[in-house]
C-alpha cells in the first residue's frame, strides 16, 4: 500500500452532516451534504465481478447523450470569462512588418520552441500572445493552491539550460510563472513579443511564401514560417446549466480568479474577504482539488456540487534540496524525462528517478508481469491486460480506504470515493483535499452523477433543493475535443484557401503531428499524432521545439522558401497511427464519461485521429524523432523554392 497521510483535524472537529436548505418552491428543508446518495457505503473488498459492476453502474449513471456538447461556449454573454484580470491592457500602433518565425502562443510550446530556435541561431522569432504575459495555462491559473501535477523536475522544461532549481517537488503557481519569464528573458523572446494580441486570421500567401497574420490589435504581419501552440489547456468552458445565465450573485471561472472580489493573491495571502460568504464550487476535477482546501480556510459556507468524485492519491510533497541538486551531472533532465516516460508507459529501468504516483502503478504492473512470467506464464497481451487490471484494483482500493480514513463523516467520505480505474480521469494527488471536508461550513453536495438541476437568481439547485449563495466559482475545466479553431479562436487558411478545419474535417491529419499537407511553412505543437505522453505534456512541446528549430535552421541555411510534408508522408503516417498496438486509455468504453473518452460517447474516426499517438509508445516516439531529425534526411518533407523566386 503507498501509505496514507491522514490529514485529519487534531481536534476531531467533524462537519455538520446536514444544513438547512430551501426546496425549488422556497420551502425550508433539510438538506443532506451528499446529495442523492440512493444507497449506504460500499465496503472493500469486492471480488473482481462485484467490482466490474459497481464500476458499470457508475458510469452508465453519468451518460449524457450530448456528450462535449453539454459544455457552453464562452462567447456572447459569457465572454466576460476570456477578460484578462491579471494586467491591463497597453494601447500601440499595429505592426506591418515581417519576421522570420512567428509562434502563436506564449505558454510553455511557444517558450521552448522560442529557446530552441534562438539556440539554432535563428533569431528573428516573435511570439504573440493573447495574456498580458507569458505563460499559458500558468498565466491564466492563478488560483489558491495551483500547482503541478507532475513532478517539477521533469515538468518545467530547461532547467539546466536556465539554471533553475525548483524549490518543491511539486511547485507551486507563481513559480511556474516565474519560470516562464525567466525563460523569455534569458531567450530574448520579450524583445520582440506582441502580448496582449489575440490572432484574428492566419492565411498563407502563396505569391511571396509567406503568411499573413492578423490580430484584434489591427496589425497586418507577415512571417516565413509559423508555428501554433495554442494548446488545449487555455479556452474555459462552462457546464450547460439551465439557467447559469439567471444568477445574480458573484461568478467567476477558476482561470480568471478573482482575487478583487476574494482578498488575497496567487502567492497564498488569505482570501479575507470570503469570511461570512456563501460560496459554492461547480465541478471537483484536478483545479477544484486544489482550490478547494483554500476556500475550505476562508469561506463562511463553502459547497462543493460534485458530479463525480476524482482519484485522490498521495501527494507528498517537500522541498528539494540545494545540496543534492548541485550534485547532478549535467545531461540529468534528460535522463530524467526518459526515465518518468520508460516507467510510466511500462517500460523498465534499474531506478525510478521520481518516484510518484505515475510510476507507482506502472511499477506495480510490472511486478505483477514478472512474478507471472517467472511462473512459467507466456508474455502477451492476456497477461498485460490481467496484470494492468490486477493493479489497478489493488491501486483504486487503496485510494477508497485513504477517502475513509481521511474524512471523517462516513456519507462525505463514501459519495468521495471514486468507483472506476484509475486512468480513465486524470489521477490527482493532494494531501489537503480530503481533509477539506473536515473543516466546519465545508459541504460536498453529491448529485449522484447527475449534476447540477438548476441555477436560479440566488442560488443552485440540486434534487429539488436551493442552495443559495452569494458566489458561484466554476472550476468546469477547459475546451477539450472541440475543433482547434474554436479552442485557438481563429481559422487558418492554407494554400488554395483550404481551413485547417475542412483539411481536418474527418480528423486531425499530419506527419508527427507537427507538418499539415497544403499548410506550408506551418508547424503544430501539442502531443497528438506524437508521442501523446499525458502524463508530462511539456516533454512532447519540447521535442516538438527541438524538432521545428532543427528544420527552420536546415531550411534558412539551404536557401529555400517553403517546407511542406508531402501527401504519401502524411497518409503512411496517419495509416500508421490507426495501425493501432500498445494500450491506450483514450476511448475506453467501460470507463467513466471524461475528456480520456469523449464525455463518455463512440469514438468516432475523427475522435481516434485527434487523439492518436505513436503506436509504439512514447518512449519509440521520441527515439524515432531524435533520429529523424538528426539524420539530416527530413525524409517525408519537400524543401523548396517558391514560384516567385523561381
Amino acid at each position: 500500500m503507498t501509505g496514507v497521510l491522514g490529514c485529519i483535524k487534531r481536534d476531531g472537529r467533524r462537519p455538520a452532516v446536514h444544513t438547512a436548505g430551501i426546496d425549488a418552491s422556497g420551502q425550508d428543508g433539510a438538506m443532506s451534504t451528499t446529495g442523492g446518495m440512493a444507497s449506504g457505503p460500499t465496503t472493500e473488498p469486492l471480488d473482481a465481478k462485484a467490482l466490474r459492476a459497481k464500476y458499470q453502474q457508475e458510469r452508465d449513471k453519468r451518460l449524457r447523450p450530448d456528450g462535449n456538447d453539454q459544455y457552453i461556449e464562452v462567447t456572447g454573454e459569457f465572454s466576460r470569462y476570456l477578460d484578462d484580470p491579471y494586467v491591463e491592457r497597453v494601447e500601440r500602433e499595429p505592426l506591418f512588418d515581417e519576421v522570420t518565425v512567428a509562434f502563436v502562443g506564449g505558454g510553455f510550446a511557444g517558450l521552448v520552441t522560442g529557446a530552441k530556435l534562438k539556440e539554432a541561431g535563428v533569431d528573428d522569432v516573435r511570439i504573440i500572445e493573447k495574456g498580458g504575459d507569458f505563460g499559458g495555462t500558468w498565466y491564466w491559473n492563478r488560483y489558491p493552491g495551483a500547482m503541478c501535477d507532475t513532478a517539477a523536475m521533469i515538468y518545467l522544461p530547461l532547467l539546466e539550460e536556465t539554471g533553475h532549481m525548483p524549490t518543491q517537488k511539486y511547485t507551486m503557481a507563481p513559480e511556474i510563472l516565474a519560470h516562464s519569464q525567466r525563460i523569455a528573458k534569458q531567450y530574448g523572446l520579450y524583445d520582440d513579443a506582441c502580448l496582449s494580441t489575440e490572432v484574428t486570421e492566419l492565411a498563407w500567401d502563396g505569391e511571396s511564401s509567406r503568411w499573413l497574420i492578423r490580430t484584434n490589435r489591427g496589425d497586418e504581419m507577415r512571417a516565413k514560417y509559423v508555428a501554433l501552440g495554442t494548446g488545449p489547456l487555455h479556452r474555459p468552458k462552462l457546464p450547460g446549466i439551465p439557467g447559469i445565465e439567471r444568477f445574480r450573485g458573484h461568478t467567476f471561472h477558476t482561470s480568471r480568479w478573482d482575487y478583487d472580489y476574494t482578498g488575497g493573491d496567487p502567492a497564498g495571502a488569505p482570501m479575507d474577504k470570503l469570511a461570512g460568504k456563501r460560496v459554492g464550487v461547480v465541478g471537483t476535477g484536478a483545479t477544484s482539488v486544489q482550490c478547494i482546501p483554500k476556500l475550505a480556510e476562508a469561506c463562511g459556507e463553502l459547497y462543493v456540487f460534485q458530479r463525480t468524485p476524482s482519484s485522490i492519491d498521495v501527494r507528498n510533497n517537500h522541498a528539494i534540496d540545494p545540496a543534492w541538486f548541485r550534485t547532478l551531472e549535467p545531461g540529468w533532465q534528460q535522463e530524467w524525462l526518459m526515465n518518468f516516460t520508460t516507467l510510466q508507459t511500462g517500460g523498465f529501468a534499474d531506478d525510478d528517478l521520481v518516484k510518484d504516483g505515475w510510476t507507482d502503478i506502472a511499477q506495480r504492473i510490472r511486478d505483477r508481469v514478472m512474478a507471472e512470467t517467472a511462473k512459467g506464464e507466456e508474455l502477451g497481451p492476456d497477461t498485460i491486460l490481467r496484470a494492468f487490471q490486477d493493479s489497478d484494483d489493488e491501486k483504486m482500493a487503496e485510494i477508497r480506504a485513504r477517502v475513509a480514513e481521511v474524512v471523517n463523516d462516513p456519507a462525505t467520505a463514501d459519495a468521495l470515493k471514486p468507483w472506476y480505474r484509475q486512468l480513465c480521469k486524470r489521477p490527482c494527488f493532494h494531501d489537503e483535499y480530503l481533509d477539506a471536508y473536515n473543516t466546519p461550513g465545508t459541504y460536498l453536495v453529491d448529485t449522484d452523477g447527475k449534476g447540477v438541476e438548476a441555477i436560479t437568481e440566488t442560488g443552485v439547485v440540486v434534487d429539488g433543493k436551493l442552495y443559495e449563495l452569494d458566489c458561484l466559482i466554476y472550476a468546469s475545466g477547459v475546451e477539450v475535443g472541440t475543433s482547434f479553431a474554436r479552442r485557438a479562436g481563429f481559422e487558418t487558411v492554407g494554400r488554395d484557401g483550404e481551413t485547417l478545419s475542412d483539411h481536418w474535417s474527418e480528423g486531425m491529419r499530419s506527419l508527427h503531428g507537427i507538418h499539415v499537407r497544403g499548410f506550408p511553412n506551418l508547424f503544430v505543437v501539442g502531443p497528438n499524432q506524437g508521442a501523446n505522453l499525458i502524463s508530462n505534456i511539456p516533454h512532447n512541446l519540447t521535442e516538438a521545439g527541438r524538432t521545428i528549430a532543427t528544420i527552420v535552421a536546415h531550411a534558412e541555411a539551404s536557401g529555400v522558401d517553403e517546407v511542406e510534408v508531402t501527401e504519401d508522408a502524411e497518409r503512411e503516417w496517419v495509416d500508421l497511427l490507426q495501425s493501432g498496438g500498445g494500450m491506450s486509455i483514450f476511448g475506453n468504453p467501460e470507463c467513466t464519461p471524461g475528456y480520456y473518452n469523449n464525455e463518455g460517447q463512440p469514438m468516432t474516426k475523427e475522435a481516434v485521429l485527434n487523439m492518436a499517438g505513436y503506436p509504439a509508445g512514447p518512449v519509440a516516439y521520441f527515439q524515432y524523432i531524435d533520429k529523424w531529425r538528426t539524420s539530416g534526411d527530413f525524409a517525408g518533407l519537400e524543401f523548396r523554392a517558391s514560384q516567385a523566386s523561381g
